[in-house]
């Protein structure tokens, strides 16, 4: 659409910087409440606009694009997952999409690795005790935790992120291990010095720590199932900064009320904020609310991805993160 300044509808609050370039680009209708879009409130915003710019909390359906009318062109997601918009009947409808993908690659690793330490070195029990007002001092064995060095780390999917935290694991002295649908290259899999298990079982027996980096798709709904998850050592922890799908959220938390888990940290959640109760009553289980990616920089980032997704296809051209539907 060369020369037409496009309507765009942004669906939450971006940082300030983006909504003020995307303002001196587009026609642009901002959300100054930041609360979330019912599903009457987007088909409408979808009819009005030329572009829609959702985030993870937007879910998109068949139903929803066909009332849309004929106006919407571009779908640019804030985010580099889109198993919450139906992609297909997107493009069935000549509606493209668009994401945000490798943006948040090093903020995610990070708080892997950060919630691996959380829960090996019970950081949340030892804060816990400070502010509560109950610490005596120090003791021999008081607050004993265990170290990550020397540990086997099997990374579920090695995309960007599963090789990020491998990078970091192996400075903290990891062994690195993964799964993957495809074995890596050598000059990707030999600098990590990671060792790639075709069956996902054995693996799961032989770890210490697991990390989820694998997207959420009907292959992986539930792949740490009740089965697999007894695979694993009674003292191996479990990472999920991925989706919350991949693992039986319920058998997870049988099984480390029952003593047949180690830990966990978890930043993403089966059934989005609606967590298990009885999670968070256990003191090795440590609870994010979805921020593995929240930091000033990745969130600016990623609004710049955005921007040249849609500058890119008002000038005409195929927004550079085109997602294209996955083959039936």
């Amino acid at each position: 659409m060369p020369g037409q300044k496009l309507s765009v509808v942004v669906t939450r609050r971006l940082p300030e910087v983006v909504e003020t370039r995307m303002m001196e680009l587009f026609d642009v209708e901002l959300s100054e409440s930041d609360a979330k879009m019912s599903r009457d409130e987007l088909v409408a915003a979808m009819s009005r606009a030329d572009v829609l710019v959702p985030c993870v909390t937007d879910n998109i359906d068949a139903n929803m694009l066909a009332q849309a009318g004929e106006r919407l062109k571009l779908i640019a997601n804030y985010g580099a997952g889109i198993d919450h918009l139906d992609v297909s009947s997107a493009r069935q409808r000549g509606v493209l999409v668009s994401n945000t993908p490798g943006v948040v690659t090093e903020d995610t690793a990070d708080m892997t690795i950060a919630l691996m330490l959380a829960v090996t070195r019970r950081i949340p029990e030892g804060l816990f005790l400070m502010q509560s007002g109950n610490w005596d001092g120090w003791s021999p064995t008081a607050m004993l935790g265990g170290r990550i060095g020397g540990r086997r780390l099997g990374i579920l999917g090695m995309g960007r992120i599963g090789r990020a935290v491998a990078q970091r694991a192996r400075a903290f002295g990891m062994q690195v291990h993964y799964h993957n649908r495809k074995r890596l290259r050598p000059e990707i899999e030999e600098p990590l010095e990671a060792t790639y298990w075709e069956s996902l079982d054995q693996m799961l027996a032989r770890v210490d720590v697991l990390s989820i980096n694998c997207p959420h798709t009907p292959s992986t709904f539930h792949l740490l199932n009740a089965r697999r998850l007894r695979l694993m050592k009674p003292d191996a922890v479990i990472v999920n900064t991925s989706r919350g799908e991949v693992i039986d959220e319920n058998a997870l938390t049988r099984m480390l009320r029952a003593g047949e888990l180690g830990g966990v940290g978890l930043d993403v959640f089966e059934h989005g904020t609606e967590v298990n109760p009885r999670l968070r009553e256990l003191p090795n289980v440590v609870l994010l609310p979805h921020m593995g990616s929240s930091t000033v920089e990745g969130r600016t980032e990623m609004g710049e991805r955005v921007i040249v997704n849609i500058k890119t296809f008002a000038d005409g051209h195929r927004p550079p993160d085109l997602v294209v539907p996955a083959m039936q």
